[in-house]
């Protein structure tokens, strides 16, 4: 429940709150923006739920710190970034932010950035090292935390 419930909450309850659903108005660049914000809206919603089935098979747990994997999740797109979750919220959020846009649906997104950075800097990378450890290190020496690219060797 945690793993749809928090990233429907922060990817779409709470920006739907901010914009209202009420359409942003671009002028001549309103068709490719809508084109551009749907295509990151749906790429994102695809890497969670993506992300979330990896966890619970290659990794026997769940994106939720109560109930984590029990191995390290290096397949999908974790091949290429180690944050793609988070990504794929911020792409929703984004995505948002070009459909409805305002100021303050900016600025969730510039804090949403913040805090998962945090998180991750101040959390998840320590609990990541105390669980796996060597593997982790191999891992993170070898993925990208933001920019996906190809993993060294291919």
């Amino acid at each position: 429940m945690f793993v749809i419930v928090v990233p429907g909450v922060v990817g779409g309850v709470i920006p739907g709150l901010i914009s209202r659903y009420r359409s942003y108005d671009w002028g001549r660049w309103d068709e490719l923006l809508g084109v551009a914000a749907c295509a990151l809206i749906v790429l994102g919603v695809f890497v969670l739920l993506d992300g979330v089935w990896r966890f619970a098979t290659a990794g026997r747990g769940t994106p939720s710190p109560t109930a984590p994997t029990e191995r390290l999740v290096v397949e999908g797109p974790y091949r290429y970034v180690r944050n793609p979750m988070y990504m794929a919220v911020g792409a929703v959020i984004l995505g948002q932010v070009l459909l409805f846009f305002t100021w303050m649906l900016v600025a969730y997104l510039a804090a949403f950035v913040v805090a998962v950075i945090a998180f991750v800097t101040l959390y998840e990378e320590p609990t990541l090292r105390r669980t796996f450890g060597a593997e982790y290190e191999e891992y993170r020496a070898s993925v990208p935390g933001w920019f996906p690219r190809p993993p060294r060797g291919e």
